[in-house]
């Protein structure tokens, strides 16, 4: 059974994707559960709390999901943080890049409740 009380952060630049995440999240029953609208934001959240996972998009204005992920598996101190990369970027060489700069999962959009349900369990033990 995954821990409930995981701290999960939700990084996109649309609301509606954002929200979305969050109840698929809330009904899987994790309750801590923060928002970033693009990933220098994000970075900062993340350096400032631990998270037990971070789902980002890769397209967001400031900096992107990549970049995002490339900064946290540069940072001792954060760069074991699981990663689930979520875009509609799916050509094989943008899987490649994701997989290569440390995503830990990847998931292409549009997705279903039931499918990020799935991923999510896979990463949070």
């Amino acid at each position: 059974m995954p821990d409930k009380t995981a701290r999960i952060l939700i990084v996109d630049d649309a609301r509606s994707v954002r929200n979305m995440t969050s109840d698929c999240l809330k009904d899987m029953g994790y309750v801590l559960v923060d928002e970033a609208v693009n990933g220098e934001m994000a970075l900062a959240m993340v350096r400032a709390h631990k998270y037990h996972l971070v789902i980002s998009d890769w397209n967001m204005p400031v900096k992107t999901g990549l970049e995002l992920l490339s900064e946290i598996r540069a940072d001792k101190a954060i760069k074991f943080t699981p990663f689930l990369m979520v875009t509609a970027e799916a050509s094989k060489e943008n899987i490649i890049k994701a997989v290569k700069a440390g995503a830990t999962s990847y998931i292409v959009k549009p997705f279903t409740a039931d499918t990020l349900k799935t991923k999510i369990k896979s990463l949070i033990p």
